[in-house]
């Protein structure tokens, strides 16, 4: 079917949860050296030609200096109607409802970098202009597009008071958060192939409540759009494609799971966090996982692998009625094998591995990734049906998975065929007419409106995400 056609056949809005703005250069490099002055334009104008220098690199250079392939030709050229598109908000304000689209929630492209940038000058200036250039160059356009702003996340600090610019001066509503920042490891200073992974909650270098209590004063959603590229198995410094499979679910997951046992979706209850790019079967995945470790590794059912709980009188006695000769001229030696992976000198203060979390029951999970957490979702994705299968997520969970179209970016050739992707889902019966309206819009709206009811204000889908949320 055609996109006028599906449209006709819904009784819901559309609302895009992750489309992509490709941002004006000279507009931003202008910004930036109002911001900062023109020596730090100057180094983002050499962020942004970096692919040429990156190039020179032979690969035993680009392995030593830890760098990985990451993205090139990305973004429409021979489709020159969607570049333009995704350049000029005049025009993608007007092509919306050809799209298929209602309202837009529309993420950066440029502003991705301020997730890696590890000079602390230019990243707090590029956030700075990037979240200026979104509010004035969209906002005449605000009651269809509505851009989110970009929070620098190395120090909750920096966040804190781009946080409060960004809402106080400029009136940005939602906001991408670096999920994920590099840290140099102790003794490898300047190192970059020697980085530990920070998911700003388990184990972090700094304590972020701070920021996520700023959150919930200021009612913003955190939004995460963390990339798997640089660090684990995707590091290849010649393959772009293999490196990006798969890469976004493992950003963030390693996002998700950080926060989830760090405690945070327990210590602020009333936020709502969204996972973006990655689709939803990495989130099912983790559910059931985290389940079954839960089910097997609490603090009560750990006892049963407590090393003192070991009747050692049954086990030599079984040992004599069953050991081959091999084993029984060894049965002296039994205890050079009883300490592995069962040490009874263990740490016992450190056994309880939920205790930072907060979690005490299966039915804290099921709230937190069905309440909790969104997950956007590519239209092309046929795995996005896992959100909606009570069969198989425990507990019979539905999780909140969103469309979120991508346009912009290389995985959309054809704008107008978002929505057609999409509907598949329908057409082939691995959702319902209902789950669909809570995928292209009802979880959207959830997410946003959930933790300011006034997100949508403004907008026309405004008095639909009223009637929504009073429901």
């Amino acid at each position: 079917m055609d996109t006028a056609s599906i449209r006709a056949e819904l009784d819901h809005p559309v609302v895009d949860a992750d489309g992509h703005i490709i941002e004006f250069v000279p507009m931003l490099t202008d910004l930036i050296g109002d911001e900062a002055g023109a020596a730090v334009a100057d180094r983002f104008t050499s962020l942004v030609n970096s692919s040429a220098m990156r190039r020179s690199l032979d690969l035993e250079t680009r392995r030593r200096v830890g760098i990985a392939r990451s993205g090139w030709w990305a973004v429409p050229t021979r489709n020159t109607l969607d570049r333009a598109t995704a350049m000029l908000p005049r025009l993608l304000h007007e092509r919306l409802p050809e799209i298929g689209i209602d309202v837009a929630v529309l993420y950066p492209t440029v502003g991705l970098s301020i997730m890696a940038i590890d000079d602390g000058e230019l990243r707090r200036a590029l956030a700075r202009a990037c979240n200026r250039y979104y509010a004035e160059a969209y906002g005449p356009y605000s009651d269809r597009l509505r851009p989110v702003g970009v929070i620098p996340t190395y120090d909750p600090d920096e966040a804190i008071a781009e946080l409060e610019f960004a809402t106080g001066e400029l009136g940005l509503r939602g906001f991408l958060f670096g999920g994920l920042v590099l840290r140099e490891a102790p003794g490898h200073e300047g190192d970059r192939a020697a980085r530990w992974v920070d998911g700003l909650g388990l184990d972090s270098a700094h304590d972020y409540d701070p920021l996520w209590q700023r959150c919930t004063e200021l009612g913003v959603s955190p939004t995460f759009h963390s990339t798997g590229i640089g660090f684990g198995s995707r590091t290849s410094p010649t393959n772009y494609v293999a490196n990006h499979i798969g890469n976004f679910a493992a950003g963030t997951e390693a996002v998700c799971r950080s926060l989830l046992f760090g405690g945070v979706m327990q210590r602020f209850p009333d936020l709502r966090f969204a996972f973006l790019e990655g689709g939803v079967a990495w989130a099912c995945t983790l559910l059931a996982d985290t389940i079954g470790h839960f089910e097997k590794r609490n603090i009560d059912a750990i006892s049963h692998y407590d090393p003192a709980a070991l009747d050692r009188a049954a086990l030599e006695s079984l040992f004599d009625q069953f050991a081959d000769e091999a084993f029984g001229a060894r049965r002296s030696r039994l205890d050079e094998t009883l300490g592995f992976l069962s040490d009874p000198d263990e740490d016992r203060t450190g056994i309880d591995e939920w205790a930072s979390s907060g979690i005490r029951s299966t039915d804290d999970l099921i709230r937190i990734f069905t309440e909790q957490c969104f997950f956007g979702c590519e239209a092309d994705d046929p795995m996005n049906a896992l959100a909606f299968d009570g069969r198989i997520n425990p507990g019979g969970a539905l999780l909140p998975a969103m469309f979120a179209s991508d346009i912009g970016h290389w995985d959309v050739p054809d704008f107008n065929g978002v929505l057609p992707e999409a509907w598949e889902l329908v057409e082939d019966e691995l959702v319902t007419r209902q789950q669909f309206g809570d995928f292209m819009f009802g979880n959207v709206a959830r997410l946003f409106g959930g933790t300011n009811p006034a997100f949508f204000d403004g907008t026309v889908v405004e008095a639909e995400v009223r009637g929504l949320l009073e429901s």
